[in-house]
């Protein structure tokens, strides 16, 4: 059984559009990996944490800042590997150029060298158009990307 993982979408409307905030893994594996890596932040709710507060908190600690208003259940999916991830989203600003990552994870790199490096979890986090966002998010994630427009839509 693959483990649970809570995460937001944050959107803003620019020109009539939807655009997206996803966040970059950090370390090696990811470094050269562009089209399907991307993701909305997130992580596991530590116990007798609630999801969306969990949400709130990895978001903050992905990103430097917490969310401000109401999160909106988009329900959950399940991506390639097993993980669950229960997601929300929730209309906001982030200055991309300022962010930072308080969030750091340690591995063996070079692999085999008995050498621990470590690396933040996220290393990049943009704004992307839908479409854009669809070639760039993980695609088990994809669905996310699809309950948000239409809740969009459903409500301008």
């Amino acid at each position: 059984m693959g483990t649970l993982s809570a995460g937001i979408l944050m959107y803003r409307r620019r020109d009539g559009s939807i655009q997206v905030l996803l966040v970059h893994p950090g370390g090696p594996f990811w470094r050269r990996r562009d089209l399907g890596a991307w993701s909305i932040p997130k992580g596991e709710p530590a116990p007798g944490e609630t999801n969306e507060a969990a949400a709130r908190r990895e978001f903050g600690e992905e990103l430097g800042t917490v969310p401000a208003g109401p999160l909106i259940p988009l329900g959950t999916i399940r991506q390639r590997g097993g993980k669950t991830v229960e997601a929300f989203a929730v209309e906001g600003e982030l200055d991309v150029a300022g962010f930072r990552c308080t969030s750091r994870f340690e591995i063996e790199w070079p692999p085999r060298s008995g050498r621990l490096q470590s690396f933040p979890e996220v290393d990049q986090a943009l704004w992307w158009s839908l479409p854009e966002a669809r070639e760039r998010i993980l695609p088990g994630q994809c669905p996310l990307l699809d309950r948000l427009q239409a809740l969009c839509e459903s409500t301008s």
